[in-house]
């Protein structure tokens, strides 16, 4: 089986570096041309290289070095390298480094102290880790809290181990004292990630004991709490409710994240109408809250989840889902109308269409961009909610007809169908439609749209009255008549005459005639 890679160095490949170049740089006692080897060496064994005479080299003349950018090159070095032989028993080299590590853990530099700790969560060999513990066990009372935090998560990957449980074993005791104790969030953090991962039932006590003070929690220890109350409510179905008290205090988080993992918790671990109620309400407020696009389309997903699976819920919240028109965003609003669309009944699609409505009216402004698209958006859904609920076509109708006149053709030509579907329709609308239609006819510009009107005209006027004011209104929009002078049309017809004659010209001066030896000519 392939190891996994915990490191990934993007780098130009060009001409690859030479072991023996690599050898002697690293001998020598020039520190960029050491880091610079140090670099190519880790390079040729994310490669696949494995320079097994390397690593003496390095202990020899690199260990020791002072430098901070050398010493972090070397746990980088360290941690690709492989620490094992083929038996799987620990190379001798690496119990040489012991001495190094933990001299580093002693360091008085807090940084080189941390990136140790750090480099120790990805080592699997109890050998060389057994004589470090007590190191690392002093680096959790260490001043700086970058050095805690490292210490945290070393002694749980040190737990972790085949046989961690017998190298530490008081490590969770140890550890929620520290939970109790620490100021550090990050620290906090990893403190209760230990827990959860090596003592669950210590971790679940610690929280029932806080409950009252979860909320005052910072944000990274929120989220931990979160992931691990859904992990025990997947074990432990009968014992959701103490858990989804807890996860409705913390939807009032001022964390956007935590919210949002509180309403994907509720929706995972209940169907109670209450919950989903809350949870549909969250995702309502981030959607408003929320500036990053990114994010605004996230939650439109799980609205859209929710909606497939709670509807009469979603239905509840369909003008709050809305809201997010107010976004400039076409991807956005295109979703939202989507989902709204969806969730439309009798009793709210007056409310939709009227809000709607004031949205069309918006994009007369030109402050918005891409209004013509916003708009034939807007008219195509005003459309399915008007064949839908045909009741509400004549509160838009008028308003859309306003439109046949825009510039966006795609967005003119929808409301042309609208008008036509609806006055086939609804013949209460019949002359109201006609009426607006003629008078509006002089504002269309789109030859898409022409044919639609043309034909509302010729097939819905039926009075006289009608008939003759579609008859004036087409010839005012035709313009004066003839379209063309005499003088015109008598330049036209010259032309016309003079085309014949030419023709016949050329085509007489082109007849064929047979030549002496049977062929033919053209003359």
């Amino acid at each position: 089986m392939e190891k996994s890679c915990t490191l990934l160095i993007h780098y130009d490949k060009g001409t690859p570096a030479v072991a023996n170049e690599i050898k002697e740089a690293l001998e020598g006692n020039d520190v960029p041309a050491k880091i610079d080897a140090l670099k190519k060496a880790i390079m040729l064994l994310l490669s696949g290289e494995t320079l097994p005479h390397l690593f003496i080299t390095i202990i020899r003349y690199v260990l020791t070095s002072e430098d901070h950018t050398i010493q972090k090159l070397l746990l980088l070095y360290l941690e690709t390298i492989e620490k094992t032989d083929a038996k799987g028993k620990v190379l001798p080299e690496m119990i040489l480094i012991c001495q190094n590590l933990r001299n580093n853990l002693q360091h008085p530099n807090e940084y080189i102290r941390g990136v140790t700790l750090r480099f120790l969560c990805r080592l699997r060999e109890t050998e060389v880790m057994e004589p470090l513990i007590p190191s690392v066990l002093q680096n959790l009372e260490h001043r700086h809290p970058f050095v805690r935090r490292n210490a945290i998560l070393a002694i749980m990957s040190i737990y972790k181990l085949p046989q961690g449980d017998q190298l530490l074993v008081d490590a969770p005791e140890m550890i929620e004292k520290v939970l109790s104790s620490e100021q550090d969030p990050s620290a906090k953090r990893n403190a209760f990630l230990m827990l959860f991962n090596c003592d669950q039932d210590r971790a679940i006590n610690y929280l029932l004991t806080n409950v009252d003070r979860v909320s005052e929690w910072n944000e990274l220890l929120q989220m931990v709490v979160l992931e691990l109350i859904r992990k025990v409510c997947r074990t432990k179905p009968s014992e959701k409710g103490k858990y989804i008290k807890i996860i409705i205090a913390l939807l009032n988080a001022p964390s956007s994240a935590v919210t949002y993992e509180c309403a994907q918790t509720l929706v995972t671990l209940s169907s109670a109408p209450t919950a989903i109620r809350a949870a549909a309400n969250t995702y309502c407020q981030l959607l408003l809250s929320q500036s990053d696009n990114n994010v605004k389309l996230i939650v439109l997903d799980r609205l859209n989840e929710l909606k497939a699976s709670h509807r009469e819920i979603m239905v509840e919240m369909i003008m709050d889902v809305l809201r997010a028109l107010s976004s400039p965003n076409v991807d956005i609003r295109r979703k939202t109308l989507d989902i709204v669309l969806e969730l439309i009944t009798h009793r709210n699609v007056n409310e939709v269409v009227q809000t709607l409505k004031k949205e069309v009216v918006k994009t007369q402004s030109g402050e918005l961009e891409k209004n013509g698209d916003y708009r034939q958006m807007l008219v195509q859904a005003i459309h399915a909610c008007a064949i839908k609920f045909p009741e509400v076509a004549g509160a838009v109708v008028h308003l859309l007809m306003d439109f046949l006149g825009d510039t966006n053709v795609a967005s003119a030509l929808d409301v042309a169908v609208f008008v036509r579907e609806i006055i086939e329709s609804n013949p209460k609308l019949r002359v109201s439609i006609i009426t607006r239609l003629l008078d509006t006819f002089y504002q269309i510009r789109a030859a898409k749209v022409f044919p639609f009107a043309l034909w509302i005209v010729g097939e819905y006027c039926l009075s006289l009255s009608e008939v003759e004011t579609g008859i004036a209104t087409i010839k005012q929009c035709l313009g004066e008549m003839p379209f063309y002078s005499v003088s015109e049309e008598a330049e036209s017809n010259d032309s016309s005459n003079k085309t014949p004659q030419n023709t016949s010209a050329t085509v007489s001066s082109r007849r064929p005639a047979i030549l002496a030896d049977g062929t033919y000519a053209t003359q």
